[in-house]
């Protein structure tokens, strides 16, 4: 009689309740019960939604969505760094561009050429070396770059509710993937520490690699050429080619993101789409249909006609980062 009491209990506390115990950083309100009511759907044995443990597996995109995205990506900014560490090996840069407004500080003389600039800062940086030549430098760079606006370790940089987010899916059987647009080896470094992601749930954007004998040993060398761009039409082809499975919850935050939401959350069954929408310019930054970075037009518009839920930053979530 006690237990059916209990259960009785149990079956009667409102969502808002269970989500604020699970959700702390999420405000009270439709946003978070959304999340709730979704991950109770598919986890319940007997209802009509059930999803099998396998089968639960959720994609998260990075950048604007896991951790901040301003005033530059955060990649954008490693590259730049190395650039001006490097440099003392390059004296031909202190005349040539993009590389020269590099290391006089003037990025907009830099990237006057738009992505040419850029594929030419990425390859000279994240190219011609070993595979763990770059982790280590993607490592020494986390531990001590500092944000340039707010002065915080880039890690420090996320957001306090989505790493809740993940936490609360994992305690109910999702495997979480990041699917981004960023360089995959680039984020293997502290996705596991920062996000509780093992690299070999990161999906990202590649380069060339080129297995070679070096001094008797065995090294993968990354070549200064791009292999695969994780961005727009190509998440749903690298979620199906490197995860084998279609996801039943996306999360993103940009245009970028569009395809893969689409993708998502038009497959059969219980099915879920988050976008977080950029609005507060108090506690970090306000931006979405004409933004340079982080665009979120065309899903935005659609979000409601799609089923998507929308976070208001400023609304729904309590607090921004840890």
């Amino acid at each position: 009689m006690k237990r059916k009491i209990f259960l009785l209990l149990i079956l009667c506390v409102p969502l808002s309740v269970v989500a604020e115990s699970v959700l702390p950083s999420w405000a009270d309100g439709a946003t978070r019960d959304s999340i709730v009511a979704f991950v109770e759907s598919v986890t319940n044995n007997n209802g009509p939604d059930f999803v099998a443990e396998p089968e639960r597996i959720a994609v998260f995109d990075n950048d604007g969505n896991l951790w901040a995205e301003q005033p530059a990506y955060f990649q954008l900014l490693f590259a730049i760094d190395r650039v001006k560490a490097m440099a003392p090996d390059h004296p031909e840069w202190q005349q040539q561009q993009p590389f020269k407004g590099i290391i006089e500080n003037d990025l907009k003389a830099a990237l006057a050429d738009g992505e040419k600039a850029l594929l030419e800062i990425v390859m000279a940086t994240h190219g011609g070396m070993t595979t763990d030549e770059f982790a280590a430098s993607v490592t020494q760079w986390i531990d001590t770059a500092r944000h340039p606006t707010t002065g915080r370790p880039f890690t420090s940089m996320v957001y306090q509710p989505m790493l809740e987010l993940l936490d609360y899916l994992r305690a109910n059987g999702f495997k979480t993937y990041i699917v981004s647009g960023g360089g995959v080896e680039l984020m293997r470094v502290f996705s596991e520490t920062v996000y509780g992601i093992p690299p070999e749930q990161v999906v990202g954007s590649t380069i060339k690699t080129e297995f070679k004998i070096v001094d008797d040993k065995p090294v993968l060398v990354r070549l200064p050429e791009i292999d695969f761009i994780d961005d727009k039409a190509g998440k749903p082809v690298a979620i199906n080619k490197f995860i084998g499975r279609r996801p039943i919850a996306a999360f993103g935050n940009s245009d970028g993101d569009y395809e893969m939401l689409r993708w998502v959350t038009s497959g059969d069954g219980a099915r879920f789409g988050l976008i977080v929408h950029h609005t507060d310019a108090e506690r970090e930054w306000a931006y979405d249909r004409e933004s340079h970075i982080g665009k979120l037009d065309k899903a935005l518009t659609e979000a409601n006609e799609r089923g998507w839920t929308v976070v208001d930053m400023k609304n729904d979530w309590l607090r921004i980062f840890p």
